[in-house]
């Protein structure tokens, strides 16, 4: 049977809490100061300790100065509010989550369930590290390269803990894969994990997806309605392309996070939100604020742990291993066995990745295709030409007016694009996009699978240039 401390000032709320913990099959020690805590850890090791922070003798900080003390012990704060700095002191310290007075029952449940021995995390980890040092495989990433190594330990450092991450990167760097493997490592990892890409919900729906709705409480709402943050509960919420939630609704989610509560669409009732946010976008968090896009306090809110994941082609290193990861997934799935030739192993680490690792999946994928015999050969394989005009891009070495198409010279050719030096990364991205588009006869499905982006991420960007140009043309701007 687990073993659990209260340290707490308050008899009243002590003796609550001692009581709800101990019908969940936990023994139960209660301490009012710091030396009674001292005493009761001396007598018996809890495997949880509750933590209040401001106690008769002294801060409770003052027991995590002796690491051994508390070593063996998951511990959770006992904080008057949830606020930026509770997340951050919970996670300098080492806590695993924390308690908002006065103490949820619910909440309170949620945080026992999750109980998990600092002692069986570390060794999780140490198995981890030793994976991806054999096979360059590390929860649900791949890679060797001392950008990857960087994320690994983020990812270690932050999985135990309950603070919000904030993922950034590229489109197709795998930011959902970074989202699935910090969850996999939580306490949270037996509750599900729920995937919701801002983006790709009409602004009219999105605040009934994310927080539900009541019966009749809109036109068609013919029935009660679970949101995200309900569907999530006990696990984690991550919310992909977070630049793109209307800003009505950040400041509902800034609620969220700051009270733990929310309400339903109709509804007059709050509840309670015991839900991990990860969030993420492919734009730079501050371009995001700076163009409205994004909340300022949202960002500071979410970004409590921040992770940028590299582009493919600045961990060049790594592309060889993904390669054969994909294509071992293909062959097991097709029921073949095929292998790449040492001059498409050098054809790929040689091109720029525009698409980064979800166009390298969707290269191995055609290639395994196209390829009649067993070696896969070079000649599926992307040219240089598309590499140019990436790292070009990547270069931030465009020109073109914001709403000026290409031009003809640019799209007949069919294989590069002219480039001027100053322009911003958003106008280089535009005019690769909308010359890529026009080369294809505005064919969609194919213009994506070439950029290396999902057809979701294209229909965006396109209904981004549409209502910039349309709001130029009502300024007057030319």
């Amino acid at each position: 049977m687990s073993h659990a401390l209260i340290v707490e000032d308050d008899v009243d709320a002590a003796q609550m809490m001692a009581a709800l913990i101990a019908t969940e099959d936990f023994t139960v020690a209660t301490a009012g100061t710091l030396r009674d805590a001292r005493r009761q850890i001396a007598l018996q090791q809890p495997d949880l300790v509750l933590l209040d922070l401001q106690l008769p003798d002294g801060s409770g900080m003052e027991l995590f100065e002796d690491p051994e003390l508390i070593a063996h012990s998951e511990v959770v704060l006992i904080t008057g509010h949830a606020s930026l700095e509770t997340s951050i002191q919970a996670l300098r310290l080492g806590a695993a989550d924390y308690l908002i007075k006065p103490v949820n029952i619910k909440q309170l449940q949620g945080i026992l369930s999750r109980v998990m021995k600092p002692s069986t995390l570390k060794a999780e980890l140490v198995h981890l590290n030793a994976e991806w040092q054999k096979t360059g495989h590390f929860g649900h990433l791949w890679g060797r390269s001392p950008p990857m190594q960087r994320i690994y330990e983020q990812i270690s450092r932050v999985a135990g803990t309950a603070v919000s991450v904030f993922v950034t990167g590229e489109s197709g760097t795998g930011k959902e894969v970074v989202a699935r493997t910090v969850h996999d490592l939580s306490r949270r990892r037996k509750q599900p994990f729920l995937a919701v890409n801002c983006g790709a919900i009409s602004p009219n729906l999105i605040e009934s997806e994310v927080f539900g709705h009541e019966k009749g409480s809109f036109t068609g709402a013919d029935r009660q309605h679970q949101g995200f943050f309900e569907r999530a509960h006990g696990g984690t919420l991550f919310l992909d392309e977070i630049t793109e939630m209307p800003l009505d609704l950040q400041v509902k989610l800034l609620r969220v996070l700051e009270t733990g509560l929310f309400m339903r669409v109709g509804s007059t009732h709050t509840q309670e939100a015991d839900v991990r946010i990860i969030a993420a976008t492919n734009r730079p968090p501050d371009n995001a604020v700076a163009d409205g896009r994004l909340r300022e306090d949202l960002l500071y809110r979410l970004n409590v742990f921040p992770i940028h994941l590299p582009p493919l082609r600045e961990r060049t290193e790594d592309i060889a291993l993904l390669a054969e990861h994909f294509l071992a997934g293909v062959c097991q799935k097709e029921g073949q066995s095929k292998r790449f030739s040492p001059a498409a192993l050098a054809r790929l680490a040689s091109y720029r990745w525009p698409g980064n690792v979800r166009e390298l999946r969707n290269v191995v994928q055609r290639s395994f295709v196209m390829a009649a015999e067993s070696v896969i050969t070079d000649e599926w394989l992307p040219s240089d030409a598309p590499g140019t005009a990436a790292a070009a891009l990547s270069a931030a070495s465009a020109s073109t007016a914001a709403t000026a198409a290409p031009t003809a010279a640019a799209v007949d050719s069919g294989r590069s694009i002219t480039i001027r030096l100053g322009s911003s990364m958003a106008d280089a991205e535009r005019q690769l996009i909308l010359a890529t588009l026009a080369h294809y006869s505005n064919h969609k499905e194919r213009t994506a699978a070439v950029l290396g982006v999902s057809l979701k991420t294209l229909y965006n960007r396109l209904k981004e240039y549409s209502s910039d140009k349309v709001g130029s043309e009502s300024s007057g701007v030319e």
